[in-house]
């Protein structure tokens, strides 16, 4: 999918609500190791940029379909983004500690709109229940 560079630069800088942000270790596509970035989480949107002070946004990734694994690899704390569909890449990170990966991991698994459609269902049915008794 194609976004406007301009678009996506205003909405990981505008005040609407962060989800997360924080450090990760990023495997490159063509760099085999990983490189220190800052990520921001707002809906199923994944910015990434150097330093968190930068004003330029060094890539987006729609987390649309994606799946979150835990990584066997020989980087501690790793978990990877996966889509099921071939030829989509395939994205690793690292957090600098276990609780840095579990909060990350959590956060990205919620971010997906099937989580929370699968939320505003169970939330509907049990509002149902309430208004029945």
């Amino acid at each position: 999918m194609k976004i406007h560079e301009r678009i996506v630069s205003y909405f990981e800088s505008c005040t609407s609500q962060v989800d997360k942000e924080g450090f990760l270790h990023k495997k490159g596509e063509r760099k085999t190791s990983y490189q220190k970035r800052w990520f921001v989480l707002k809906g199923n949107l994944l910015f990434y940029k150097d330093r968190p002070a930068d004003r330029d946004v060094t890539g987006v990734i729609v987390l649309e379909g994606c799946t979150v694994q835990l990584c066997e690899s020989e980087e501690q704390f790793a978990f990877s983004l996966v889509w099921g569909e071939p030829g989509l890449r395939t994205y690793k990170f690292a957090a600098e500690d276990q609780a840095g990966q579990e909060s990350w991991i959590k956060a990205l698994l919620s971010a997906n709109h099937s989580y929370l459609a699968l939320l505003v269902m169970d939330l509907e049915k049990k509002y149902r229940g309430d208004l029945q008794e």
